[in-house]
């Protein structure tokens, strides 16, 4: 559910958005975009885009520059730094390795800190947010604009805006540390002339100050990523650069951030050309479900084993719980959802991200986390209280007017193909399928950047996917 301002409040904003100031200069940023077409669109002038978005965002954004640290990279640097992380991505070895030759980046590119102010509509309070805007260097004309949502960190840290640690030339990102699928997107899209916006998140990056994230929270991830987008759009135009046609790509977690933002951006009549998504949680209710052993699905056709649940999907479902309780007031929820042996290891986790734990204990897995009887019978108010939210906050059941493609693995550990196809029905024409059929949780989102037609099921990937629709 979308924030709306109070009365007082949408007087202000109205006065804001159309003050003579802000009015001429979004006027003549508007002109810049003259003459960009869209498939199935006409192109909206900035103003209208950036308008749009921020409607119902508090506090209102003044144009302007919003980036605090800047630095650039080489494109031989980026390619450097993918073939050193690319390994780690690609396992089981489905693609074959990086090849600068054919999947180098053709410019450098400019990294630029955002750091914007916000409102968090389920609690009220005012955070500060950062992100990372990534510009092609020596590129004239529009840039087409790639809206990124990163997926699951269980740091604090590894998000999108530490791609600013590159300002020391001695620097070698490196996973997990760093966010390689980040880099990656960095090195795929504003390597080849597209700009890159990505949010941290609420909960992460320089600014967190202590406070917990919205892990699959929606109305918090929604507003936070159309706070970066926005502040994204105006940096962009206050470095005297033109916007072309905007796309959208996330991978898991950040997949289901992308369908939320799909649907809130074209609620708001802002144009998207193209949305890509791989391994997209759609349904974090059925999902959770999945996890915890609760639901089963057939081994997809083609395929002969379907792998285990990886360890790391009990540190998810802590975190879900951790974040519903936070932003949602569901005070206690940890307690009453989580069986009493792990209960302190979930609160120490939730905490701090710290996987230490006594050795003499058992660790939890996604069948063992959660009380008995969770999914089957009434066991505490406040787990009622979560699991009708979670429900609430399916990305899944929505009619799709711009393309989107979901990028799916048939033997992807932490998603079965079932889950991952739920919004194709409902989606309409424009949704599709596109398989990688060996691909694991992450080898699916890395054939959405660098595969080809046999392995993404006869379709191109992403980059060649949005690049046709800027040529149509």
């Amino acid at each position: 559910m979308a924030y709306f301002p109070r009365p007082a409040e949408a007087v202000a904003l109205k006065r804001l958005l159309h003050s003579p100031a802000r009015r001429a200069w979004l006027g003549a940023a508007g002109g810049l975009a003259t003459g960009v077409g869209l498939p199935g669109f006409a192109l909206a002038s900035p103003a209208s885009m950036l308008a749009a978005m921020s409607g119902g965002l508090r506090p209102a954004l003044s144009p302007g520059n919003f980036a605090d640290q800047s630095t650039q990279v080489s494109a031989a640097r980026l390619d450097a730094l993918v073939a050193r992380n690319y390994p780690h991505f690609n396992v089981p070895a489905v693609l074959p390795p990086f090849d600068a030759a054919r999947h180098g980046a053709r410019h450098g590119v400019a990294l630029h800190r955002l750091v914007v102010p916000m409102m968090i509509p389920e609690t009220g309070e005012s955070v500060t947010v950062s992100g990372l805007l990534a510009l092609p260097v020596d590129v004239t004309g529009p840039l087409p604009v790639v809206s990124w949502q990163h997926g699951t960190v269980l740091t604090f840290d590894g998000v999108p805006s530490n791609m600013l640690k590159l300002a020391d030339p001695s620097y070698v990102m490196s996973y997990p540390t760093d966010s390689a699928e980040t880099l990656f997107n960095i090195q795929r899209f504003a390597g080849q002339g597209y700009a890159v916006i990505a949010a941290d998140y609420v909960g992460k990056g320089p600014f967190r100050n202590g406070r917990g994230e919205g892990y699959v929270v929606k109305d918090v991830t929604v507003q936070t990523c159309l706070r970066m987008l926005e502040a994204g759009l105006m940096t962009i135009m206050s470095k005297g650069l033109q916007i072309g046609p905007l796309f959208l790509n996330g991978w898991s977690q950040g997949a289901a951030n992308s369908q939320w933002l799909h649907q809130e951006l074209r609620r708001r009549k802002v144009p998207i050309v193209a949305t890509s998504v791989s391994s997209p949680f759609n349904d974090m209710s059925e999902t959770l479900r999945f996890w915890s052993g609760h639901q089963t699905y057939p081994t997809p056709t083609g395929v002969t084993h379907f792998p285990a649940a990886p360890d790391w999907i009990s540190l998810c479902m802590i975190v879900i719980l951790g974040s519903y309780e936070l932003n949602y007031g569901l005070k206690g929820l940890l307690q009453t959802a989580v069986a009493p042996q792990f209960r302190e290891f979930a609160a120490n986790f939730w905490r701090t991200y710290d996987l230490r734990a006594d050795p003499s204990k058992p660790f939890p897995s996604g069948k063992t986390l959660l009380v008995p009887g969770f999914f089957d019978s009434f066991t505490h108010n406040t787990n009622s209280a979560f699991l009708r939210q979670v429900a609430a906050n399916s990305a899944t059941n929505w009619h799709y007017d711009s393309p989107i493609r979901f990028h799916i693995g048939l033997v992807d550990e932490a998603l079965h193909p079932t889950l991952a196809r739920r919004p194709l029905a409902a989606g309409g024409s424009q949704a599709t399928e596109v398989t990688v059929a060996q691909g694991s949780h992450r080898v699916t989102f890395m054939a959405s950047l660098y595969g080809d037609p046999r392995h993404l099921a006869g379709k191109e990937n992403a980059l060649e996917w949005f690049n046709s629709l800027r040529r149509n």
